[in-house]
Formats: C-alpha cells, structure tokens, sequence
C-alpha cells in the first residue's frame, strides 16, 4: 500500500472521529495547539503527522495510535470499552448487544 493511501486512509480517521465529537477543524487546532492547516492537510492526507502531534491527537480525540495509523482498536482500548460495558445496567447491557446482533 503506498504511503498516499495510507495517508488518506490516516486522515479520513481523523476526519470522523472529529466529527463524532462534534468538533470543528478549528476546535480541534486549538486543543492540539496547532494551526488549522495542519489539521486540513492531515484529514486531506496531504502531510504525515509529526510523534509529538500524534500523541496530541490521540488524548483530544480519545483514540490509540492503532487506531490513526492502521485503524484498529488497541487491545487496552477494547479492554477498557468492555470493562464501561460491564458497569452498565443489564437494559443498557441489553441494548447494545441488540445493535452488534443488527450488524451481523
């Protein structure tokens, strides 16, 4: 897979799961303290994205660094989902299990 690829693929994670937390490209420059063009040029795929940026991107938007770079979830990122599964009451624990059984 060639690196534009892969930098597309980067920035369209990026990209989604920015606009699942309801934030402008804007917002999340402010809150990574960088400039909204590098923000624009990482969803674009146009730019790789610095260490020390990564681990800025990964706290604001609550992912791994699996799941920027190769889009999956880490194992202690699925470990600590399952463990808030199980907290939740058996209705909610319920509920969830209806919609993965929808996508089967």
């Amino acid at each position: 897979m060639g690196d534009e690829k892969l930098l597309r693929e980067m920035g369209a994670r990026i990209s989604a799961r920015r606009k699942e937390l309801h934030l402008t490209q804007e917002a999340l420059a402010e809150k990574m303290d960088v400039s909204l063009q590098m923000i624009s040029n990482l969803e674009l795929g146009k730019k790789a994205i610095r260490p020390e940026n990564l681990v800025k991107l990964c706290q604001v938007l609550s992912v791994s660094a699996d799941y920027i770079l190769r889009g999956v979830q880490s194992e202690v990122a699925i470990s600590a989902f399952l463990d808030k599964c199980q907290k939740l009451p058996y209705e909610k624990q319920r509920l969830l299990e209806i919609i993965v059984e929808s996508w089967e």
